[in-house]
């Protein structure tokens, strides 16, 4: 695993190449032929674009670059697609100031490339560094600056920043202060927040687009928009519509959130045998009614008994955070959640920074804030995400065949992320994510595994399908729903980006319910050519 913080680690060394030689530099094999002359000219577009040509080295990785390998696969989440079966890029431009992007976006829309923006995030289905077209990845690591006012509550995040980076930047000019993001502190920034991103304080802030007050995104013609210029309506889908279909994104400012200078968190599993079926049934009705301060993650997996040697059961964990004292969050839940017996000892108090530290271990253990600038490079495992929402609690025979399909199944889990509290008093029109006021929770489906080999891959999918498939009866109906920043592919119809109005409906309506066609209208007006695209991007309308 690596351990470096250093944004240059992947920088080839310095060295200057006369434009002459470009064409010998940036020379791809034999199975791009068609497009060799395209390439070549899109690294003279770019070399004569930027302000200094000489840095065109630093910043532009062909596949014969010593380096491009391990550029490629720093910010590889899923191994799924680090396969020497999967296609890759021609060419890896890796911008260090924005000028980069603005000659990176001219230079492909001129010469016709293909064009896949990676903020260095998770990206469980690859679509920011895989196509089947002849493409180019803009890969936004090194712009990451943090700027944080504390005085003024915000801050300027660029997009190849991750959270980590943000919670660290956050903590050490203010103990007073958080953001509502995602648990995990190597998600890329750019992603996370422009597909609505979420994380333990949902429910008293709302998702991380509630709390975005301005952004900057280069345009499909090379230029710098913030909020004002680029219009209510482009501002409106890059917060929740996935910012790759209107653009690149280059930051955005957040809005900070007050934290108490201690919070309390617990971590509480149970087994069948331990009376989870009524945990989990009960949680229910109070994880996503409780004090807004509260929230509960809870994970469901198939384990082996501890009681039952030999034997598979059911292991439900809650993971909480109150945004209060331990004293306060006891009297609440024995109130609220007896069947729990929650104890004092049973939770710890500490600070905010603390906590993000814990629930990113997974193993509960606090250690210095510096690990949140470990961005882990290429560090991959196979997996699968689905997601679904659910409106009405599951009854307990209902819950119980589940357990029976998971055992069945072996190894697909479920993560259960209670709503309520600020999701239900945001209109599901105000921004393009739409599951607010009448969700209950929402599921991720989570299978990973480390098994390389198509068989392997077959099996877990396989397995992740069959629960979704089996789930059909208890989530939301008319639309089924999806989370798009658990992208999957497996819904809707797609032609490797090319993806048409009605394509586009069937993923687009599951995404975005009623706000995909202001979407695919907002898509239009700003990109009618479909230039950035993928393949579950927000297409344009029907030319007449």
């Amino acid at each position: 695993m690596g351990k470096s913080n250093n944004p240059f680690l992947y920088l080839p060394t310095t060295r200057m190449f006369p434009l002459i030689s470009l064409f010998l530099l940036f020379h791809v094999p034999a199975s791009w032929a068609a497009s060799d002359s395209a390439h070549n000219a899109f690294v003279q577009c770019l070399s004569s674009q930027i302000k200094q040509p000489a840095q065109i080295s630093k910043i532009v990785y062909a596949q014969n670059n010593p380096s491009y390998s391990s550029v490629l696969r720093a910010y590889i989440r899923n191994a799924r697609f680090n396969t020497t079966s999967t296609p890759k890029p021609v060419i890896i431009v890796t911008p260090t100031e924005e000028s980069h992007v603005q000659g990176a976006v001219i230079c492909a829309k001129k010469n016709g490339i293909h064009l896949r923006i990676r903020s260095g995030g998770h990206d469980y289905e690859g679509v920011s560094y895989v196509s089947q077209d002849p493409f180019v990845i803009l890969d936004m690591f090194n712009l990451r600056s943090v700027v944080v006012d504390a005085k003024e509550e915000t801050a300027w995040v660029q997009v190849g920043a991750t959270l980590g980076e943000v919670y660290y930047n956050i903590w050490q000019n203010s103990k007073l202060h958080g953001f509502p993001a995602g648990v995990c502190s190597t998600v890329g920034v750019g992603g996370h927040l422009s597909g609505a991103g979420y994380g333990f304080m949902v429910r008293k802030y709302g998702l991380t687009t509630d709390n975005v007050l301005d952004a900057k995104i280069v345009d499909v013609n090379g230029k710098i928009l913030d909020k004002t210029s680029m219009g209510e309506d482009l501002f409106w889908a890059i917060r929740g519509g996935g910012g790759a279909s209107f653009g690149v994104i280059l930051a955005f400012k957040i809005k900070l959130v007050p934290v108490p200078e201690k919070v309390t968190v617990f971590r509480a599993e149970r087994s069948l045998e331990e009376n989870a079926t009524d945990i989990v049934y009960r949680w229910q009705q109070v994880a996503p009614t409780t004090d807004d301060n509260l929230f509960m993650r809870m994970l469901i997996q198939p384990v082996t008994s501890k009681v039952k040697k030999g034997e598979k059961t059911i292991r439900a964990s809650i993971v909480a955070l109150f945004l209060g004292k331990a004293d306060d969050l006891i009297t609440l839940l024995s109130k609220e959640f007896p069947e729990l017996g929650l104890k004092k000892n049973d939770v710890m108090e500490m600070s905010w920074i603390e906590f993000v530290v814990w629930a990113g271990a997974g193993d509960g253990n606090v250690t210095s804030p510096k690990v949140l600038l470990d961005r882990h490079p290429d560090t991959a495992i196979f997996g699968k995400r689905k997601s679904d929402y659910v409106q009405k609690p599951i009854s307990k025979a209902g819950l119980e065949s589940i357990w029976k399909k998971m055992i069945e199944l072996g190894k697909v889990g479920l993560v259960f992320n209670p709503y309520g509290g600020k999701m239900n008093q945001v209109q599901a029109s105000a921004l393009p994510f739409p599951h607010r006021a009448g969700n209950l929770f929402k599921i991720q489906y989570s299978i990973s595994w480390q098994d390389a080999g198509i068989e392997a891959e077959k099996n877990f999918i396989t397995q992740s399908r069959s629960l979704y498939s089996y789930m059909t009866p208890f989530v939301a109906k008319n639309p089924r729903s999806a989370y798009l920043n658990y992208r999957d592919l497996d819904i809707g119809i797609n032609h490797h980006g090319k993806n048409s109005y009605a394509e586009g409906k069937v993923y687009g309506t599951m995404y975005f319910h009623e706000n995909f066609d202001r979407l695919v209208k907002i898509k239009t007006k700003v990109d009618p050519d479909n230039f950035f695209r993928n393949e579950q991007s927000i297409p344009t309308l029907p030319h007449n």
